[in-house]
């Protein structure tokens, strides 16, 4: 570009930077500071009472409108204190009905040991009626789908009962209860607390629980307000006075 050319560049008027739209139009102004900051969202509310109450389990498990699957079910839970998937995830083969005590996968595919008591051994028999193979709970009615051979029973072709359906039936039986509906987690989390506050060491509640760290132990051994309470009651000054 010759000299000519150069100062014709020069002698021409510089154009404004183009500006938005809504920035032009009157009233409106860029923020300098963003008007949201410094503010925090609030955090949601920590529920330390999934706990339910011991007669609250007792009325659940006691109850005679419920059938022979979900009482025993719900009743293995609690007594054992397993996830509700390990109980699901059991073969016939699985259980030592002797010894009242059967082989679980546990979270990361250890395989551990859970133990269950009198009620629970009375009703998984009635449960097998003889069976020796398959799953140990199963669905209503014959498989609909293709599944895999471990999922099934050889002798009906009824499946393994899901986890989703399990769910949906502890949910509906207590929709009407205090707090309800409840989840099955729920009979796990009451089991180690009632333990906790019956006075379970550490040792035995990771045992039960299947956890490996105390820290994940921690919000399961905590105890309910209605314990909280009765020891407070034992070592109130007062009372002693009476």
């Amino acid at each position: 570009m010759g000299p000519t050319g150069a100062s014709d560049l020069q002698s021409q008027p510089r154009r404004p930077a183009r500006r938005s739209p809504l920035l032009a139009r009157p009233g409106l102004h860029r923020p300098r500071v963003d008007p949201t900051r410094g503010l925090r969202r609030r955090g949601r509310a920590v529920d330390r009472t999934k706990a339910l109450a011991r007669d609250q389990i007792e009325a659940l498990l006691g109850r005679s409108d419920v059938g022979l699957r979900e009482r025993t079910l719900w009743r293995l839970l609690h007594e054992t204190a397993a996830r509700a998937g390990e109980v699901l995830a059991l073969d016939v083969e699985d259980l030592d009905l002797r010894n009242r005590c059967a082989k679980v996968r546990r979270k990361g595919s250890t395989v551990d040991v859970i133990v269950w008591q009198t009620a629970t051994a009375r009703l998984l028999p009635r449960l097998l009626k003889g069976r020796t193979r398959g799953p140990v709970f199963l669905t209503g009615r014959r498989a609909r789908v293709q599944l895999p051979p471990g999922d099934l029973d050889p002798a009906s072709g009824r499946a393994r009962l899901s986890y989703r359906r399990a769910a949906e039936l502890f949910e509906q039986a207590t929709a009407a209860c205090s707090g309800g509906p409840w989840t099955l987690h729920q009979l796990r989390h009451s089991a180690l607390t009632h333990a906790a506050e019956a006075g379970a060491n550490t040792a035995t509640l990771l045992a039960y629980s299947g956890h490996t760290s105390v820290a994940s132990l921690a919000r399961y051994a905590r105890v309910s307000p209605e314990a909280l309470g009765r020891w407070q009651a034992r070592r109130d000054p007062a009372r002693r006075r009476r």
